[in-house]
C-alpha cells in the first residue's frame, strides 16, 4: 500500500490539507496516512503524531521564545517521517516549520517525493529561498498563477492549482434556528492561532460594544477554529454581550458567512473565502512592535491583504497595528455600511481580481491528481 505523510503548521493549513485528501480518497481509497493536523485531518480518520497547537506559533519574537521546543518538534516530526517510510511527503503551507522538515528528510532519504502545497510567499520577501527550495522539491503547487515566474527562474516544477477557498460551495443549511431575531449579520474573523485571538478578540469585542451603543440592530458572528473555540467564548462570557454567537461548524460558518451583509476579518486566507462570496469588509491585523518593525524592514509590498497586493491598491480597507483598535474599526464600519455605493464598487473591484485567479477547475481536486499521480 502507498504512504503519504502530511505536515501542516496551523489551522489553516490543516483545513487546506483535509480538502485535497477528501478528494485523494476518492480516485485512490488504497493509501495510507499519517500526519501533523488538526481537526480537519482528524475527520477523514488520519491521526496526527501530535497535537497542531504545540507548533502554532506567530512572529519573530514568539518563535525566538519557543526556539528550542520547535526544534524538537522538527526533528520528532523527522524520526516519524523516517519511521513511516511514506512515498509521498505532502507538506502545507507554514514554511518555517513545513519546509525544514521536508528539507531535512530529503538529505536523509532522497527517495521520498516531496510536494508542497501553497507557495512560501517569496514575492512578499525573501525571494532569494528559491534557490534553496530547489534542491529539495519534487513539486510545488500554486495558489497564485502570477507566482508561477518566480520559481521558473529555477527550473523549480510547478503546477497553478487554484485556491481552494474560492470554489463553490453548493450545500445549503437552514441557519433560521441559530438567531432568535431577524437582525442582519456581520462576520467576525479573529484568526486560526491563539495568538492572534487573543490579541485581536478584546478589541473586536470592544468594537461591538462601540455598535451596541450606537445601534441594536446587528447579530455578530465569530468564526472560530475547532482549537480555538473555547479562548473566545470565554472572552464573550466574560463581556455579557448576548447578541454574538461562536461558531466552529465549517458548513454552518459558511452558511452564516454567505448570509452577512459584512465582514471583519484578521488579515489572510480567509479575506477570499468573504470575497468569493461577495461580502464587503475592512481587514484587521496587529503584532508586537518588535516583530512590526522587524517585518516592515523585510518585506517588499505596501499592503497585507492579498487583493490589495495584486492590485497595488487599496480595495479593501486596512486597519493595521495602532489604527487596529476598536474605535477605528467601528468608524470604518459604519462609514461603509451608510454607503453602499462604496460597499458595491468594493465588490465589483475584488471580483474582477477574483476571476483573474480561479483556476478552472478545482483546486483541490486538481491537487489530489498531482499526488495521486506521483503513486502510479
Amino acid at each position: 500500500m502507498k504512504k503519504i505523510f502530511i505536515i501542516t503548521g496551523e489551522a489553516s493549513g490543516d483545513k487546506l490539507a483535509s480538502k485535497v485528501i477528501f478528494e485523494l480518497k476518492k480516485i485512490n481509497p488504497n493509501i495510507e496516512y499519517s500526519c501533523v493536523g488538526g481537526s480537519n485531518l482528524e475527520s477523514l480518520n488520519i491521526k496526527s503524531i501530535f497535537d497542531l497547537k504545540e507548533i502554532t506559533y506567530i512572529g519573530f519574537t514568539s518563535v525566538f521564545l519557543n526556539l528550542f521546543k520547535i526544534r524538537r518538534k522538527i526533528n520528532q516530526t523527522i524520526d516519524e517521517i523516517i519511521k513511516f517510510k511514506p512515498d509521498i511527503l505532502f507538506s502545507v503551507d507554514s514554511p518555517d516549520f513545513t519546509l525544514r522538515v521536508a528539507e531535512k528528510v530529503k538529505k536523509i532519504n532522497p527517495s521520498i517525493k516531496s510536494i508542497h502545497y501553497v507557495a512560501p510567499q517569496i514575492w512578499i520577501w525573501r525571494e532569494k529561498r528559491v534557490k534553496k527550495y530547489k534542491k529539495f522539491l519534487d513539486h510545488l503547487l500554486l495558489l497564485f498563477n502570477f507566482e508561477k515566474k518566480y520559481f521558473d527562474k529555477e527550473n523549480i516544477k510547478t503546477t497553478f492549482v487554484g485556491h481552494p477557498l474560492l470554489e463553490t460551495k453548493q450545500n445549503h443549511i437552514d441557519i433560521s434556528n441559530l438567531f432568535k431575531n431577524n437582525k442582519k449579520i456581520i462576520s467576525i474573523f479573529a484568526g486560526s492561532r491563539n495568538s492572534e485571538v487573543r490579541v485581536l478578540t478584546p478589541i473586536l469585542i470592544n468594537f461591538i460594544i462601540l455598535m451596541n451603543q450606537k445601534n441594536h440592530n446587528y447579530n455578530f458572528v465569530f468564526h472560530a477554529t475547532n482549537e480555538n473555540k473555547n479562548l473566545i467564548k470565554d472572552y464573550i462570557k466574560k463581556s455579557q454581550l448576548d447578541n454574538v454567537e461562536v461558531l466552529y461548524d465549517e458548513k454552518i460558518k459558511y452558511e452564516v458567512l454567505s448570509k452577512s451583509i459584512f465582514a471583519v476579518a484578521k488579515s489572510g486566507t480567509i479575506s477570499l473565502e468573504i470575497c468569493n462570496l461577495k461580502i464587503p469588509s475592512i481587514i484587521i491585523y496587529k503584532i508586537n512592535y518588535i516583530n512590526y518593525y522587524i517585518m516592515k524592514l523585510l518585506v517588499k509590498v505596501k499592503y497585507a491583504n492579498i487583493i490589495n497586493i495584486i492590485n497595488n491598491e487599496e480595495i479593501i480597507p486596512e486597519l493595521l497595528q495602532k489604527e487596529c483598535n476598536a474605535n477605528e474599526i467601528y468608524k470604518s464600519v459604519i462609514y461603509l455600511l451608510k454607503n453602499p455605493t462604496l460597499m458595491d464598487n468594493q465588490v465589483k473591484r475584488f471580483s474582477e481580481t477574483l476571476n483573474g485567479i480561479k483556476s478552472a477547475t478545482s483546486s483541490s481536486s486538481e491537487a489530489s491528481k498531482i499526488l495521486n499521480n506521483y503513486l502510479i
